[in-house]
């Protein structure tokens, strides 16, 4: 039994009818209707909360939905193996030439169209993809945010909850127009590129994605040479006066100081410890 039999059994059961199973999701009725049809396969249960909605609303067992909905998308995996979708990218294409920094257009422009769909766009566009999805599935509860997001493209607060779980279970084969005028457009700034290092920046839009650039590198790089601990903080470490209650993630920061012509002693980690913890010492984003 999949997803679609199960939902329908239960709302017949219950006497409910698809737009109060919308309402209670937060989508259009109109999207449960091609999910009850096959018109749409079930998105991803790990990119989504439509399951958990559902699930509650239906009173189904936790997790049930979310279960069928994997099984069903493997299925459909599984037949579309054999015939790949072929990209279609004119309108995406576009939008990330855009964005590119205007003195490196030109050159990503000849370099796109010297080869359809090749390495480096593949490469852009999935970065790009990627952004986009961490911020959009980071706020997916934010209320706030999809209404913000739904008016800088003209919709609804329940079409922009359709659009966002379409967009977080789409790829790079399967952008559409409608991706790139929702998330790509509004939350991308800029990207550029450093071809020789593949060195990547994505600047967000700062008006609806908090943080900084974000940073790509793909260049090959000699593995960390491995050092031996100072003894001031072995000492630090056997002293537990000094230790108690120190984590593996606050002893790996400090085993990764290094001093040139100086020893510290272990009162030197336990106030770099202390510094660490410190909240005044650290800017919250």
């Amino acid at each position: 039994m999949d997803v679609c039999l199960v939902i329908k059994d239960r709302l017949e059961k219950l006497g409910l009818d698809q737009k109060d199973l919308a309402a209670a999701a937060e989508v259009t009725e109109s999207y449960i209707s091609q999910l009850l049809t096959r018109k749409k396969l079930p998105p991803a249960s790990d990119r989504t909360d439509i399951y958990e909605k559902m699930g509650k609303f239906l009173k189904l067992s936790s997790g049930k939905l979310a279960k069928l909905a994997d099984l069903q998308r493997r299925e459909a995996l599984k037949r579309d193996f054999e015939n790949p979708p072929a990209p279609l990218f004119a309108e995406v294409r576009a939008l990330i030439l855009r964005k590119c920094a205007p003195e490196r257009q030109l050159q990503i422009r000849a370099i796109f169209e010297k080869q359809a769909f090749g390495e480096l766009e593949r490469l852009v566009t999935q970065k790009l993809l990627d952004v986009c999805k961490r911020v959009a599935r980071a706020e997916l509860q934010s209320e706030k945010w999809l209404h913000m997001v739904a008016r800088s493209s003209g919709r609804s607060y329940k079409q922009m909850r359709v659009i966002l779980l379409e967009f977080l279970d789409t790829d790079i084969f399967h952008v559409s127009a409608e991706n790139c005028v929702s998330f790509l457009d509004p939350l991308i700034e800029s990207w550029d590129i450093d071809l020789p290092s593949f060195g990547l920046e994505i600047v967000p839009n700062r008006t609806l994605v908090s943080g900084h650039p974000k940073k790509f590198e793909f260049v090959e790089r000699e593995p960390d040479q491995p050092f031996e601990d100072e003894p001031g903080l072995n000492e630090f470490l056997q002293d537990a006066s000094l230790s108690r209650n120190a984590n593996e993630r606050e002893i790996e920061f400090l085993r990764k100081l290094r001093f040139k012509g100086k020893r510290p002693t272990p009162l030197y980690y336990y106030r770099e410890l202390q510094n660490l913890r410190d909240p005044l010492h650290f800017r919250t984003e």
